[in-house]
C-alpha cells in the first residue's frame, strides 16, 4: 500500500516556495475527499487574503497578454501573484492543450510568481471542482490571484464561483458585443475591457456597442460597470483598468459586500458539487443497465433507476 506524503500546512505553503505549492495543488487532484485535504482546504477558505481577479473572454482576445502585464505590475508593486490558467477540455478525449501557461512569461527564479494550468474537464461552465479548490488554496497564499478562463457565452459563467472581480474581455470587430447581448452575459462582469485599443475606430465602436448592451441589460446593483479600451502592448488604458479594479475592490470592502459574496460563492460550491455527484452517479447507473436486445439502453428503465436510486 502506497503511503501518501503528509500535506503541508497553510503556514508552510506561504513560506515554502513554488515546489511546495505545486505539490499541494497536485494533491487537490490526487487526494480528493481525504480528511487531510479537506482540512487544508477548510483552513485556506477561512484564511483567504488575495483579491481574485477573473479574466474571461473568447480565445485570442488577449487575456494572456493582459495577464503578463498585470503580473509585471503586481510584482513591481511588491505583491506576490499567482495565475490559474484554465483551458477547455476536449469532449472526445478529455484532454486539454494547457497552452495558456506557455504564453505567460515569468522569471523562474522569482519566488513571488506562481503559474498553474488546469483543464476544465467536463464542466461546461469552465471551472472544474479541482480548479475551484486550487483557487481556494492559491488565494490563501498569494496577495493577488488571477484566474484566466475561456468564456464565450452564459454557460461559461463559472468564473463567478471564485472571482472577486470578473473582467470580461472582448475584441474589436469580432461581433462579440452582439453575441454577449444575446447570451445575457452582461449580468456577469464587474469590468469590461475592449482589448487591442490600438485598433482605434473599431475599438471605439466596440466600446460603444458594449455600453449600449449594458444599458439594455439594466442591473439592480449599485456598481456601475466601466467599459475600458485597453492595449496591453502599448499600455493604453492600463491606468484606467488599474483604477477600476482598485475601485471595485474598495466597493466590495464596503458594507460587508466581499464577505457576503464569498459566502454566496461557498454555497454555490456545495450546490454544484451535489449536482455533479448526482449526475455522475446517475450516468453510472444508466450505463450499468442491460441493453435492450439489438438496441440502446431502455430509456424508461434508465430514468426509473435514476429517480429511485435502483
Amino acid at each position: 500500500m502506497r503511503v501518501r506524503p503528509p500535506l503541508p500546512s497553510l503556514g508552510d505553503l506561504r513560506g515554502g516556495g513554488k515546489r511546495l505549492v505545486a505539490s499541494a495543488l497536485s494533491a487537490v487532484e490526487t487526494q480528493r475527499g481525504t480528511p487531510a485535504l479537506v482540512a487544508l482546504l477548510d483552513e485556506a477558505a477561512r484564511a483567504a487574503k488575495a483579491h481574485v481577479l477573473g479574466l474571461t473572454g473568447p480565445p485570442g482576445v488577449g487575456k494572456s497578454t493582459l495577464t503578463n502585464v498585470l503580473v509585471q505590475r503586481a510584482r513591481a508593486a511588491g505583491q506576490t501573484v499567482a495565475v490559474l490558467a484554465v483551458d477547455p477540455s476536449s469532449r472526445r478525449t478529455g484532454g486539454a492543450l494547457l497552452g495558456d501557461r506557455a504564453r505567460i512569461q515569468t522569471d523562474p527564479e522569482d519566488r513571488g510568481v506562481f503559474v498553474r494550468s488546469m483543464a476544465a474537464r467536463d464542466r461546461l461552465g469552465g471551472l472544474s471542482d479541482d480548479a475551484v479548490a486550487a483557487a481556494v488554496l492559491l488565494r490563501a497564499v498569494f496577495d493577488l490571484l488571477i484566474v484566466e478562463t475561456v468564456g464565450v457565452g452564459q454557460s461559461e459563467a463559472d468564473i463567478g464561483l471564485v472571482a472577486d472581480t470578473v473582467v470580461l474581455c472582448i475584441q474589436p470587430a469580432s461581433g462579440d458585443s452582439l453575441q454577449f447581448m444575446k447570451a445575457g452575459v452582461m449580468e456577469l462582469p464587474d469590468i469590461i475591457v475592449v482589448t487591442k485599443a490600438d485598433m482605434a475606430d473599431m475599438a471605439r465602436r466596440a466600446a460603444s456597442d458594449v455600453s449600449g448592451a449594458l444599458s439594455l441589460a439594466g442591473g439592480a446593483g449599485t456598481w456601475t460597470v466601466p467599459v475600458i479600451r485597453l492595449s496591453a502592448a502599448s499600455g493604453e488604458g492600463l491606468e484606467d483598468f488599474s483604477a477600476a479594479t482598485t475601485a471595485h475592490a474598495a466597493y466590495l470592502a464596503a458594507e460587508g459586500r466581499r464577505a457576503a459574496q464569498r459566502t454566496a460563492q461557498e454555497a454555490r460550491w456545495v450546490e454544484e458539487a451535489v449536482k455533479v455527484r448526482f449526475g455522475t452517479e446517475g450516468l453510472k447507473r444508466m450505463r450499468a443497465l442491460p441493453a435492450v436486445t439489438g438496441g440502446p439502453f431502455h430509456r424508461e428503465a434508465a430514468i426509473a433507476a435514476c429517480l429511485t436510486g435502483g
